[in-house]
């Protein structure tokens, strides 16, 4: 007698390896009451048809359609929650423009409850949408209304690391939008901490809290002290931004007389659960920082092509092993979609090793064995995400979570390119990669739960 909560048919794409793709193809999936990947059963395995004799015709037992393939949800690991109300505003402002005439405004609107409802609201469900089963955001500086993001994920079914926005230095964040000193903003966030953890307790998929500084240049000495202690306290993922720009990394040097990373590092906010966005301008000793303490970068391609005055050489990253995986960084990148920055991190590599400029000779033009390949960036937006998150996600393998979305290759409105019935699936991985759309996402489970469909 077979007893699991699900059992999928069909065949998937997953992640072996950074570079490498594991295909099963005409798979079983078991899965538990849990929403966890009990097995993997080859059609070459002699249970195969006996399952499927035995269980097909049941209502837990899901077949895919012709044209129709798993792949992991994504995880993103940059996502300014608020700005969704922004998306696609103003992007060839400069980055302080940008931040005081639109985004501190409307982030300030938040402390407005219903306000706050109606965008996330909108925003989890968009993600969900575009295949995004985890996400790792930041809220604003209101205790509330980040409370209520975190309880619209596990309502909503999306697994939501939530972190109540820390700005406290008067200098450099607006009189109308910062915390109001050091002691307010402990206080505050360490309140946000036990409630989500509270919340965590009763939610299947998991949301959890994140304590997160805005970045250095936002806070002040103490508040960037207490955070880290309450951080290790209750054994929290961080997040902030570290060494995105030019401005930002000269910024942190001058004040502390050190790198971003290593400031950091100082009030102890790196470490195996943090995440840092950006990272463009990290030095050769931050990378090995990284490294040793299991911090990981948040790579958001879109969004530093507008703002981060450099080109993340991410291939020389992760050759040195330190943990990536991307992020939209919504709304500084305009695209909801983890597919969109998959195919731009490619794209930002190849013209990082060509170059830009065409007054110089080729072989002086770029950098060096600094290309990926679409592999590598399905593995940011999935297994590389759930590893930067300690969190079994990202991969379908046994004991990972049933976080997956269901794509139909066939669908009206945006049917893909495939014309031979023998097709090599490998081909088909890269055209889905490529070209799906929210339209192509069919259903979109999380934990076991059906969370999203079309």
């Amino acid at each position: 007698m077979i007893n699991y909560s699900y059992i999928f048919q069909g065949t998937a794409f997953t992640s072996k390896s950074v570079n490498e793709i594991t295909i099963y193809k005409d798979y079983l999936f078991l899965v538990d009451e849990d929403g966890f990947i009990q097995e993997l059963v080859s059609p070459k395995d002699e249970r195969y048809s006996l399952i499927v004799d035995e269980c097909a015709g049941r209502e837990n037992f899901y077949r895919l359609k012709e044209g129709q393939y798993f792949l992991p949800g994504f995880v993103d690991l940059h996502i300014h929650a608020p700005q969704w109300a922004q998306n696609g505003t103003a992007l060839d402002l400069p980055l302080y423009d940008w931040l005081h005439t639109y985004t501190f405004p409307l982030e300030a609107k938040f402390a407005n409850a219903d306000f706050a409802k109606e965008v996330y609201e909108d925003l989890v469900s968009t993600l969900l949408a575009n295949g995004t089963t985890t996400a790792l955001y930041y809220a604003t500086i209101h205790k509330e209304s980040s409370y209520l993001l975190a309880e619209i994920c596990a309502n909503l079914g999306q697994r939501g690391l939530v972190g109540k926005v820390v700005a406290d230095d008067p200098e450099q964040n607006p009189d109308y939008y910062r915390d109001e000193d050091a002691k307010t903003a402990l206080l505050d966030t360490e309140e946000f901490i036990l409630a989500v953890n509270e919340l965590n307790e009763t939610t299947k998929q998991g949301v959890y809290p994140v304590v997160t500084p805005r970045f250095i240049p936002s806070c002040s000495d103490d508040v960037l002290k207490g955070l880290g202690e309450l951080a290790a306290k209750y054994n929290t993922h961080v997040q902030s931004h570290c060494s995105e720009s030019d401005w930002e990394h000269q910024y942190v040097k001058e004040r502390f007389g050190n790198n971003d990373a290593y400031s950091l590092h100082e009030f102890g906010l790196l470490g195996e659960k943090s995440v840092m966005a950006h990272c463009n301008h990290l030095e050769e000793e931050d990378v090995d920082l990284f490294v040793k303490t299991g911090t990981a970068i948040g790579h958001c391609p879109l969004s530093n092509a507008y703002f981060a005055n450099g080109v993340l050489p991410l291939a020389r990253f992760l050759s040195k092993g330190v943990e990536i995986g991307l992020g939209t960084d919504i709304s500084a990148g305009a695209s909801p979609s983890l597919y969109d920055n998959a195919k731009q991190a490619v794209v930002s590599s190849r013209m990082l090793e060509d170059g830009v400029d065409t007054s110089l000779l080729a072989e002086q033009r770029g950098v060096k064995n600094s290309r990926i390949t679409i592999n590598e960036a399905f593995y940011l937006a999935t297994a590389g995400g759930g590893e930067s998150l300690s969190l079994p996600v990202g991969r379908i393998e046994k004991g990972y979570a049933w976080d997956i979305q269901i794509v139909d290759t066939k669908v009206v409105g945006n049917r893909l390119p495939i014309f031979d019935l023998n097709e090599e699936l490998y081909d088909i991985f890269q055209k889905i990669m490529y070209l799906v759309k929210p339209e192509n996402i069919k259903e979109v489970w999380v934990q076991g739960e059906k969370v999203h469909s079309r």
